[in-house]
């Protein structure tokens, strides 16, 4: 979720091509995005079962934020990495937004119990919510897409009253969820229009280090324990895989995408990843999949498609200068 809302104002990087790209890796960079970020709720959960979720949240976005850096002085120095004062305010905030509202609390309500596919069909509303949030700004989108908004809260609806409300799963996890839901569709919605730094990348150092420290100070704050001895080799393995696949490998394909390719084929991974979640932790974990779970899921993911489909860009013409990229 941090990789999305970093690079959503660039979206209109298709302008900016300047060269043509292999529709192979496309294909293998798509991949990469469908299936780690798909992924990254399975290895939530397995995290969280030794690790404390706010603690293990923390550190895997301050680790992720130190990785990135390093890789982009490595290519252009410290200076790179500098920021002006309302541009750190700027990151400051969205990574409250995100890492913090966002991820963090979806660790911990898959701490508390929710199952990791439906965790991630509840988040698969984030572009109902920026739409939600773009009605309340004063824009009048299409009425397909009103109905796509619709249709998926009713389908979120669906999903919490048949598996929160004396469902198997705690109603306040999941509720959790739709909270942090709602919380990354207000950062995505909110960034183009804060003082933000050009570098995408840079951007997400700064959003991910101060939400991974805000995360981890609050989980020692708040009484998690802090005894990585006592973890478990599998949480482990889980947690170096979010930072290194899921922030920044996921983070870098995703990036080169909206590049490379057309908006509307990358913003797809919002109703893939759900799938591959769902699938994933009924195949490793044993997580049911019931009735109202694929209705409820079905209903989401449909609302979502109509959404995307009917705010997909129109074509800009092609530029003939291309802009000074420094």
């Amino acid at each position: 979720m941090t990789a999305a809302t970093q690079v959503e104002p660039g979206s209109g990087g298709r302008s900016r091509r300047v060269m043509p790209s292999r529709p192979v890796l496309v294909v293998v960079a798509l991949a990469i995005v469908y299936v780690v970020w798909g992924s990254t709720y399975l290895g939530i959960r397995i995290m969280v079962e030794d690790m404390p979720p706010m603690i293990a949240a923390g550190a895997r976005f301050l680790c992720a934020a130190i990785v990135l850096a390093v890789i982009l002085m490595a290519r252009g120095g410290l200076r790179r990495l500098a920021l002006t004062r309302a541009e750190v305010l700027s990151c400051a905030l969205i990574g409250l937004l995100l890492p913090v509202l966002g991820q963090g609390m979806v660790t911990v309500a898959e701490n508390g119990g929710a199952p990791s596919g439906l965790v991630a069909l509840l988040i698969a509303a984030v572009p109902l919510f920026v739409l939600m949030y773009r009605l309340f700004a004063g824009e009048r989108p299409k009425r397909a897409t009103v109905l796509g908004v619709l249709m998926g809260f009713a389908g979120l609806a669906l999903l919490l009253a048949t598996n929160g409300i004396g469902g198997d799963f705690p109603f306040w996890a999941l509720a959790l969820v739709v909270f942090s839901s709602a919380s990354w569709a207000f950062g995505s919605w909110l960034q183009p229009r804060l003082e933000m730094p050009r570098d995408a990348f840079v951007a997400a150092v700064y959003e991910m280090a101060i939400g991974g420290a805000l995360l981890f100070a609050v989980g020692l704050g708040s009484g998690e324990p802090f005894t990585p001895a006592e973890y478990s080799a599998k949480s482990w393995a889980a947690w170096v895989y979010l930072v290194v696949f899921g922030s920044v490998v996921a983070f870098s394909a995703y990036v080169w995408l909206l590049q490379a390719a057309n908006i509307s084929l990358v913003a797809t991974y919002a109703y893939v990843n759900p799938l591959v979640a769902v699938f994933l932790g009924w195949l490793i974990l044993s997580e049911a999949v019931t009735a109202p779970i694929i209705a409820g899921g079905a209903i989401v993911i449909a609302a979502v498609i109509l959404v995307v489909s009917t705010e997909r860009p129109q074509r800009k013409p092609p530029i003939t200068e291309e802009p000074d990229h420094g």
